[in-house]
């Protein structure tokens, strides 16, 4: 989610043709092209493994205090209260239940993300370590309960908060009780764009099978190997899931403006403050019909805080956001970009990942979506199940990596960021199952352990 609504002085908008335009401004030139990758974590205190609160010595206020004040962060302040941190084009942000993202900056490879992650995790392993707080990277919450989890004191949070069981069973779970990984990647043109959606959209979920590490729920098995994902699926129909209309004749940047001017709206930000618009009309606002700001009309700024609003599998903005994986480990957070970057930022490689799928029906991605979360890699597939297909595509992915050729100090490609996921796809095994074996023994079935095995 942003750090905070868009400020400053923007353009009203005239005409539909604006908003094409604003998607056509992101095509960039290959040799341009960035990798933007983000993650959430579990912020807890390690002597009790609760959920830390935004006020207080052990609270999230003071960890983004410490951290801007030790490593030269600038605090993002909302009604007083400190609300994320930027340098470098980088952020550090709060999720609603105060899970801590990084949003890291645009980067040339996978050797750059990986010390960018280094370098964050080991800044707020210092703050953490004097206030006596872990870190956790796992897809959703594996002990509280949702009314456990304590609210950050973001305006447009409140808004999201009392929206969301409008409109499905599992919106505050999304908010309060899940983590991600994501990445955030360059298109050239309305075409490209359009192969890199249908392609990712389609291999979301095997994203999705490999990185799942959220089985428990309530501090017990939940029957998901990834709860995060399956929280999705009842969350909001009208701003999330496969998008069918990507894989249509005709679609591009027409298409998707269609669907964001028909996706709710959440909120208006105007003077430093959120005005709620929740299930309101873009189109209307559009008009100068929008009864909470009576005869106005959008700005430029206004359409690019309602892109923020919507939730499918993979986002389109100014870039593509792939959005199928559960927070991770370490080595999850660096191979996530490695996955997607080998897919989709080599033209050979991209051309062999969409064969793989080009053939599916709408029936069959939904389906794939749909039973992955609680299958993972033991999902059937065609002939086989997502297993052998996870095979194929880390190998296309791995190929289409060791072709970008781009080297750290050492003389290594990108390609060894893939191995823990290779691991993964060879012996059939998630992290989620992982954590359920030591639950049923080592553990003696408890998550508690989880905590403290696992954290950062």
């Amino acid at each position: 989610m942003t750090v905070s609504a868009s400020t400053g002085d923007s353009p009203a908008i005239e005409s539909r043709r604006q908003l094409v335009e604003w998607f056509e401004s992101g095509s960039t030139p290959k040799s341009d092209w960035a990798i933007g990758t983000e993650h959430e974590k579990f912020a807890f205190t390690r002597d009790d493994l609760r959920p830390i609160p935004y006020e207080g010595e052990r609270g999230v206020k003071t960890l983004l205090t410490e951290l801007a004040r030790r490593f030269d962060w600038e605090p993002v302040i909302e009604n007083g209260n400190v609300i994320a941190l930027t340098k470098d084009k980088c952020s550090v942000s709060l999720e609603p239940g105060g899970q801590i993202e990084l949003s890291g900056a645009p980067l040339k490879n996978i050797h750059q993300t990986c010390g960018e992650v280094h370098t964050h995790l080991h800044e707020v392993r210092e703050i953490c370590d004097g206030l006596g707080i872990d870190m956790l990277g796992v897809g959703h919450n594996p002990k509280w309960a949702r009314e456990d989890i304590p609210w950050m004191p973001k305006g447009r949070y409140a808004i999201m908060g009392e929206y969301m069981p409008k409109v499905g069973n599992l919106g505050l779970d999304m908010m309060l009780r899940t983590s991600t990984i994501q990445v955030n990647l360059d298109y050239a043109s309305e075409a490209d764009m359009v192969k890199k959606f249908r392609t990712s959209l389609a291999l979301q979920p095997v994203a999705t099978a490999l990185f799942a590490a959220s089985p428990f729920v309530d501090g017990k098995p939940s029957g998901f190997l990834s709860a995060r994902s399956n929280v999705w699926t009842d969350t909001d129909p009208d701003r999330c899931g496969m998008l069918p209309f990507v894989f249509e004749d005709g679609f591009g940047f027409e298409r998707y403006v269609d669907y964001m001017l028909d996706v709710p709206m959440y909120f208006v930000y105007r003077d430093g403050k959120y005005i709620n618009a929740a299930g309101k009309s873009f189109r209307d606002f559009m008009d100068g019909k929008l009864d909470v700001l009576p005869g106005e009309c959008p700005t430029m700024n206004d359409w690019s805080d309602h892109m923020t609003t919507a939730f499918p599998e993979v986002r389109l903005k100014k870039f593509l956001e792939m959005r199928g994986a559960d927070g991770g480990p370490w080595k999850r957070i660096c191979a996530l970009p490695a996955f997607w970057v080998g897919l989709l930022y080599d033209d050979a490689a991209l051309d062999a990942a969409w064969n793989l799928v080009s053939d599916l029906s709408t029936s069959e991605r939904e389906a794939l979506r749909n039973d992955v979360p609680r299958t993972a890699l033991a999902t059937k597939f065609k002939n086989g199940t997502v297993q052998d297909l996870s095979k194929e595509v880390l190998a296309i992915a791995k190929q289409g990596l060791k072709n970008r050729g781009r080297m750290d100090g050492y003389g290594d490609d990108e390609s060894h960021f893939l191995d823990s996921l290779e691991d993964v796809a060879e012996s059939g095994r998630t992290l989620a199952e992982e954590f359920l074996d030591k639950y049923e023994t080592e553990w003696n079935g408890s998550v508690d352990p989880l905590f403290k095995e696992y954290a950062y």
